[in-house]
């Protein structure tokens, strides 16, 4: 099978620059598939995990948001965030939704409780990609 270029890029770093069998991204209409010789397409992506297959190994890395270009031969996603499954202290994510809960109860306005949605849906993906790594199983969605 012909191998795809994906390049992850964040406003700090290069996360990930590799060739990839399938991508598995979360898109603002559902998830995304993309395999080589995939039709040139833009779209915006919200917070989850982006599932990558290689070679028989699949990896995980977490985006809280951003844009994904597909070209035929290539993916370039412009992530505000993006971590890798080991990168993810998973405390820290579980401490962070936690607030995120507390502040979506608390909320004094609109603005506040989308704000704490958002936070928390961030913290969420965090936690199913560091939980992934850990072996924990993948709840609901196709496997790649």
């Amino acid at each position: 099978m012909p191998k795809l270029q994906l390049d992850i890029v964040t406003a700090e770093r290069l996360v990930s620059s590799e060739e990839v069998d399938v991508l598995v991204a979360p898109g603002v209409d559902g998830e995304l598939a993309v395999l080589s010789h995939h039709a040139p397409l833009l779209t915006a992506l919200k917070p989850g995990e982006i599932r990558v297959l290689n070679d028989g190994e699949e990896s995980d890395i977490a985006v809280s948001g951003g844009f994904m270009e597909v070209m035929p031969d290539k993916v370039t996603i412009l992530a505000d965030t993006a971590e890798r499954a080991d990168e993810i202290d998973e405390a820290r994510a579980e401490a962070a939704l936690k607030q995120a809960q507390e502040r979506i109860e608390a909320a004094p306005s609109a603005l506040d409780l989308e704000r704490a949605v958002a936070s928390m849906r961030r913290s969420q993906a965090r936690l199913k990609v560091a939980r992934r790594r850990r072996g924990v199983p993948r709840q609901g969605g196709p496997p790649v």
